[in-house]
C-alpha cells in the first residue's frame, strides 16, 4: 500500500530534476591541435599516394605487355 505513493513521489522528484534546457550552443568543435604524430601521418599519406601512382603505372604496363603478346 505504501509502495504506490512512494513510487509516485519518486517519479515526481525525478521528473522535477530533469531539465528541458539545451546546453550552451555548440557550434563547432575546437580546432584540431597539432600532435607529435602529425609528420608521420603526413608521410604515410604521401607514401600511399605514391603507391597508388606506382600501381596505376604497373597496370598500364601490364596491359601494354598483354596487348603486345596478343592476349
Amino acid at each position: 500500500m505504501i509502495r504506490v505513493p512512494l513510487l509516485a513521489t519518486a517519479l515526481l522528484l525525478l521528473a522535477a530534476c530533469t531539465t528541458d534546457d539545451k546546453p550552451a550552443a555548440q557550434t563547432s568543435p575546437p580546432p584540431r591541435q597539432p600532435t607529435v604524430v602529425d609528420p608521420q601521418l603526413q608521410a604515410l599519406q604521401r607514401a600511399k599516394a605514391v603507391q597508388d601512382t606506382v600501381d596505376a603505372q604497373k597496370a598500364a604496363t601490364d596491359a601494354k605487355l598483354r596487348e603486345a603478346e596478343g592476349q
